[in-house]
């Protein structure tokens, strides 16, 4: 393009396999979209699949608010200005509110200059704020949890992201099936052993795996393989919400799920009133573990998880019955209680579950790989649209699925 008439400019710099990722394109795009210009200053291509490209781009605004913003907006890519500066904090001005010019975080590996020292910040994810405390140590925080007074990082100085390692094109390790985000037509075998051996992988490293389940996880039959799981030690922390706890329970207690026999898969007399029994029976108990504790529960994925001493968060909405006494009703607290969860997660599977996989990637690094499993496409599409790139999806039977999983890391 021709070199932009404005007067406030940046130039940035990005590494990687920027014209097989396409990631080049994408931060021209957004500097146009956002209403600035760009110039493509250098731009030193990779000769080999595995070599790496990089670039150097003027990018220019009409205004130091408006580039503030582009620069921030391109960082999504991992495009970082050549001279970041340091950065500038500012108090927020009231509980629950940022200074007009916040830094909007991404979920990338994010680093903050102070002084002359970068600082990494603590647990990445999108759609937060920098905070600075004494130490000094940088976190992010979501904008109901700021507090007046807290320092927080205004604008994009002295801020750097860093992307996730890149396979070159034709060089994908042996995770690379999830080279595209959407696999429906790729051996479904193959596809089960390769998460099974990264789950060992990440298990072997001490760190944790985290499950986001839904409900059919119980109504296609899968609880048992689900169990297994847990008991083999695959499942550390579950999220779920109130209907996959309700209808586990359910089936332990009445054999059901939704009213429908599982053993036969039919309907029984009275079947629709068995979940809201089931609800009742838990809150007579006073919560799961004290059901699982006094011989009421006796079986199903919530009673495997408190016999293992593993932790789940359950979320509601709007639209639950009872809900469960476990139920977090308040969804900022259930936002919180997820992101206590957080540390220590080195993989994610999320299964059937639409609300709680979007819930979850958002409060999730982009370091952490994230596997999606869902009969429905758009399920993982809709994860990469909100933000998590790093969401990978199978289409397939949630059934199938977790039996195959279970018979790799847990075989009867």
């Amino acid at each position: 393009m021709s070199s932009p008439s404005s007067t406030h400019s940046a130039v940035v710099t990005l590494t990687g396999h920027l014209m097989d990722t396409g990631i080049l394109a994408r931060v021209l795009d957004d500097v146009l979209e956002y209403g600035g210009d760009y110039r493509i200053d250098r731009l030193d291509l990779g000769r080999q699949h595995q070599d790496e490209s990089r670039a150097l781009v003027e990018v220019s605004a009409s205004e130091p608010e408006l580039l503030d913003r582009i620069l921030m907006r391109v960082q999504v890519h991992g495009a970082n200005a050549v001279d970041p500066g340091t950065a500038t904090t500012r108090p927020a001005p009231s509980d629950g509110v940022f200074p007009e010019d916040f830094y909007s975080t991404t979920n990338l590996e994010t680093l903050v200059r102070l002084d002359r020292d970068w600082l990494r910040v603590q647990q990445p994810e999108m759609d937060c704020g920098l905070v600075v405390t004494d130490g000094p140590v940088v976190r992010t925080v979501p904008v109901s949890d700021v507090r007046a007074g807290d320092a927080v990082v205004c604008g994009a100085h002295g801020v750097r992201v860093e992307l996730p390692p890149q396979a070159p094109r034709g060089d994908e390790d042996d995770f690379g099936f999830m080279s595209s985000s959407v696999s429906s037509e790729k051996p479904q075998a193959l596809l089960v052993r390769q998460i099974a051996e990264r789950m060992r992988e990440v298990k072997a490293a001490g760190k944790r795996v985290l499950w986001v389940g839904g409900p059919a996880v119980v109504h296609t039959g899968a609880a048992p393989a689900m169990v297994r799981l847990v008991q083999a030690g695959y499942v550390d922390v579950l999220f779920a919400g109130n209907a996959l706890a309700t209808h586990d329970i359910e089936s332990s207690l009445f054999g059901t799920s939704l009213g429908v026999d599982l053993a036969k898969g039919s309907g029984v007399p009275h079947g629709h009133e068995h979940h809201i029994r089931a609800i009742n029976t838990i809150r007579a108990a006073g919560s799961i573990a004290a059901a699982v504790e006094t011989g009421v529960l006796t079986g199903g994925v919530m009673h495997a998880m408190v016999q293992a001493g593993k932790p789940f968060v359950l979320v509601g909405s709007v639209r639950d019955d009872g809900p469960l006494p476990d139920v977090i009703t308040d969804v900022i607290d259930g936002q919180r209680a997820m992101r206590a969860e957080l540390p220590d997660v080195g993989f994610a599977i999320m299964v059937a579950t639409m609300l709680h996989s979007i819930a979850t990637g958002n409060i999730l690094p982009a370091s952490v790989p994230l596997v999606c499993v869902d009969i429905n496409p758009a399920t993982v599409t809709k994860l990469a649209d909100r933000g998590s790139a790093q969401a990978m999806g199978i289409v397939t039977d949630i059934g199938l699925f977790l039996e195959q999983l279970a018979r790799e890391l847990a075989p009867e």
